[in-house]
């Protein structure tokens, strides 16, 4: 009887084991829908990169971007959208002249990787991120593996119900390169994370399969 019981669990598929256990599926999904699609634009509130060595931080009032989003169903969730425009980013200082980040070798790609059903969730990345970075006596360079790569990556989450995109602090693989001046505040080869949470306009309607 034992025997027969743990035949059937291991039978069960894994979306009803996930219902009977009132465990939530988080599918890593191979294609997607998006409604509408087509030109976006994204404005979020604070912007704060960090350097989560030496625990320095720039906190920026705002940021703004502008792509564009696939339209349809079947959609690969690699490259499913690209942002093609970033507003130069400043950030006031209290001693002083601003600070700019300024985005390079555009377009980034959005990419989507798992999808929750009953959250209406997406969790992907943004990638091909590089960011030249400067203020007083300090300049530098965000990128993944070296300075004029151009593999940045952050890992991000779109919310289906609010229309909102989360830049995350963990999962992704920036780091400072190219460090000039800075006085410690910044260190070559040190990790770097950037958070802020873009409304994005018109709200997209993302969902897998």
């Amino acid at each position: 009887m034992a025997n027969r019981r743990a035949r059937y669990l291991v039978a069960v598929p894994a979306a009803v084991l996930a219902a009977v256990l009132g465990v939530t599926p988080v599918l890593a999904a191979t294609t997607w829908t998006v409604q509408p699609g087509g030109p976006v634009s994204m404005k979020s509130g604070r912007f704060i990169l960090t350097d989560t060595s030496t625990g320095s931080k720039l906190t920026c009032l705002s940021s703004t971007l502008g792509g564009a989003l696939k339209s349809g169903s079947g959609l690969p969730g690699t490259g499913i959208g690209s942002i093609t425009t970033v507003h130069s980013i400043e950030c006031p200082s209290p001693l002083g002249p601003t600070w700019i980040l300024m985005a390079r070798d555009l377009p980034w790609h959005l990419n989507a990787w798992s999808y929750t059903a009953m959250t209406g969730v997406v969790t992907g990345s943004l990638s091909h991120l590089q960011i030249a970075f400067s203020g007083p006596s300090c300049t530098a360079v965000i990128d993944g593996t070296s300075g004029t790569a151009s593999d940045g990556t952050v890992k991000v989450r779109y919310t289906n119900s609010t229309g909102l995109l989360k830049l995350l602090t963990t999962g992704g693989n920036l780091h400072f390169y190219n460090v000039r001046g800075c006085a410690g505040l910044v260190i070559t080869g040190d990790s770097a994370t950037l958070s802020a949470t873009f409304t994005v306009s018109p709200k997209q309607a993302i969902t897998s399969p």
